[in-house]
């Protein structure tokens, strides 16, 4: 078996090299299938404690009793929260409490095979522990998202940097592979803002990822993403490097204490407008809205209510100003400890499809020799590969 699949949540910091190439996470080499029965036992039990069966059992039941009560509906939003909670806390405890029975399952059936000589049985088993272990280190991968803001749902904000049309056309294909992967999830998403370019694609647009661990999941997704291809709005048909910026901030809760007096904003209301500048409104609602301190701009037109636009952007721009305070906390730290501050906003993945195709983590070292299914969503050996590489940053053994 290679190096790789000899973490566990002891070992989660194992840096990536050695026997193992940048971003397999599963290696399985042959081994001795009571030993490999034993190793996933011991990474299914730390995941256990991590997680707190009984403490999400609790919680599960709590949220049932509040879903239960009629007078939940009266606030729509919080019935919402609620029931997305709900659903999620009952699905990771049914995956968690699965792969048990499975590898208990797993273990008679090699026992049974080892008592009948029967390789078919035992070639079955087999199988299905390697099943298995691919699950268990997905599931291990949650296990290691512990920040404060992790468990929140996701802001994700994506703008066309350079590159002229091909970075519009490019920050919209970013868009759509997010949308595709939240989809591949069952994650919902909404669109809160689209600032279409004028050729093609889009200058900026924002949407949130309604799903808890949506912040934690894709916080290493924060960056500038850069595509090299032959370019389709050249005539000359010559090759174009552009660039697009995405943005990930943590969805503020009530909780959170996040002050903008009125002097400070300057709101503009517009009418929405789709592709091309076609009018999808006739009436002005949309919403921009400055933060005059800091410069932060931010727009919703999703709603036909100018006043529910208003209100989401001012729930946009109080994530925004909330994790830029994150930030800037995290940075006196460092200096006051003497340590040097890391920046995740720099050049994080290249997608390349002239003249050979590959897409590539800068950071991990993860890659993916179809790039059109990247594009479609299939980002999952990224994202777990950047949860663990964070991980590893935070807690210094990156440095």
């Amino acid at each position: 078996m290679s190096g790789c699949l000899r973490r566990s949540l002891i070992t989660w910091a194992l840096p990536y090299g050695g026997e193992c190439s940048p971003g397999r996470l599963s290696d399985v080499a042959a081994i001795d299938p009571i030993e490999d029965i034993k190793e996933l036992g011991a990474m299914l039990g730390g995941i256990e404690a991590v997680l707190d069966l009984d403490g999400m059992r609790r919680a599960v039941a709590e949220l049932r009793e509040q879903a239960a009560d009629p007078e939940l509906w009266s606030d729509q939003d919080r019935a919402q929260q609620v029931t997305r909670r709900l659903s999620y806390l009952d699905g990771e405890l049914g995956k968690v409490e699965g792969l048990r029975s499975r590898l208990d399952d797993a273990t008679v059936l090699l026992e049974l095979a080892s008592e009948e000589g029967d390789d078919d049985v035992r070639v079955e088993a087999e199988r299905e522990l390697g099943s298995l272990r691919k699950e268990i280190e997905q599931l291990e991968v949650r296990t290691l998202m512990s920040g404060e803001y992790d468990s929140r749902e996701a802001l994700v904000t994506i703008n066309s940097q350079a590159g002229g049309v091909d970075a519009a056309d490019f920050a919209q294909m970013v868009q759509r592979m997010y949308l595709r992967w939240a989809e591949r999830h069952g994650y919902p998403t909404e669109v809160y803002d689209t600032s279409y370019a004028e050729e093609a694609g889009l200058k900026s647009t924002t949407f949130t990822v309604k799903a808890p661990y949506a912040y934690g999941t894709l916080r290493g997704e924060h960056g500038t993403h850069r595509l090299v291809r032959i370019s389709p709005y050249d005539n000359q048909g010559r090759r174009q490097t552009s660039f697009a910026g995405v943005d990930v901030v943590p969805v503020v809760e009530q909780t959170d204490h996040v002050d903008i007096p009125e002097d400070e904003l300057r709101i503009d209301v517009y009418r929405s407008s789709g592709p091309g500048g076609q009018g999808v409104n006739t009436t002005d609602s949309a919403v921009r809205i400055t933060h005059l301190p800091s410069g932060i701009v931010v727009s919703c037109q999703n709603e036909r209510s100018q006043l529910q636009n208003r209100a989401t952007a001012m729930t946009v721009l109080q994530a925004k100003l909330l994790e830029r305070t994150r930030k800037e906390e995290a940075e006196r730290m460092n200096e006051l400890r003497g340590e040097s501050t890391s920046s995740w906003g720099t050049q994080i993945r290249n997608y390349v499809l002239h003249p050979y195709q590959i897409v590539k983590d800068l950071r991990t070292g993860v890659e993916a020799g179809n790039p059109g299914a990247v594009l479609d969503g299939e980002i999952d050996d990224f994202v777990e590969a950047e949860i663990r590489w964070i991980r590893r940053q935070e807690s210094g053994e990156g440095q």
